[in-house]
């Protein structure tokens, strides 16, 4: 007998594909920007304020991402589950890609996951979101549009106990052009610390969606992750979108000059 469906049918779809038909050149993702765990898997054995912290989801991205949308009227595909089902920026192949400890934190239903139900969980969430970013980006490709792929993010202050002193941070791998023209248009804002891989960097292990879209595709990108304690709330993810959409933009123009 075939195993049961992952999802139940009134369960959220994976995949929230928003805009698409907006003008602009920017192609935005968050891989992280839900905190839903199918009622199938039983929270993992985590009691509920565990999936509200960052172990869980990126803080505060979803609303970035969607401001940020509206305002360069640019497509934006949302995740809607938990990193801890199953992490939609890391090649499923990787067993890290079900995480059995995040930060500190045991996650009783990823101990022991067996092949098959990692399998179920790639093919309930981590597949369909990334078939719709293909799927998507040949739309653009077959109608002669440009694409710019922008990874959003967020990370938490403090990890392990230890401060991260970054506001921003721009991430690259193959290619950095998009993401120093950002960083020093950021820094040129002041007041601001920006990094450049810290505090994490994109590799073929360890992500997913620029590697994929990304460099496979020979498209201009860029990764960003925000410190989430200042897109928390509304506000802080309004402000974020309104400089994200001032400067994108204007460092595409320089990406264009190198």
């Amino acid at each position: 007998m075939a195993a049961p469906a992952l999802l139940g049918p009134d369960e959220p779809d994976p995949v929230r594909l928003e805009n698409e038909a907006g003008s602009s050149g920017f192609f935005l993702t968050c891989d992280h920007a839900g905190r839903t765990i199918p009622r199938q898997l039983a929270s993992l054995g985590l009691r509920e304020y565990e999936t509200w912290r960052h172990i869980a989801w990126d803080i505060g991205i979803g609303g970035v991402g969607r401001e940020l949308s509206r305002l360069l009227d640019a497509v934006v595909i949302l995740q809607t589950y938990s990193r801890l089902v199953i992490d939609c920026n890391r090649d499923p192949n990787v067993p890290s890609s079900i995480p059995e400890i995040s930060e500190t934190t045991e996650i009783p239903g990823n101990l022991g996951v067996g092949e098959a139900e990692r399998a179920a969980r790639a093919d309930a969430i981590f597949h369909p979101y990334h078939n719709a970013i293909s799927e998507a980006l040949e739309r653009r490709a077959a109608a002669n549009r440009a694409s710019a792929l922008v990874a959003l993010h967020s990370f938490t202050p403090v990890f392990k106990g230890v401060s991260r002193p970054w506001h921003v941070a721009v991430l690259f791998n193959r290619d950095p052009r998009l993401a120093h023209a950002l960083a020093e248009l950021l820094r040129a804002e002041g007041g601001l610390m920006v990094g450049e891989n810290e505090p994490y960097r994109v590799s073929d292990l360890t992500d997913y969606t620029v590697p994929v879209h990304g460099e496979r595709r020979g498209l201009p990108h860029v990764e960003i992750e925000i410190r989430q304690d200042l897109i928390t709330e509304p506000a802080g993810q309004r402000a974020w979108a309104k400089r994200l959409a001032r400067l994108l933009p204007a460092a595409y123009t320089q990406f264009l000059r190198r």
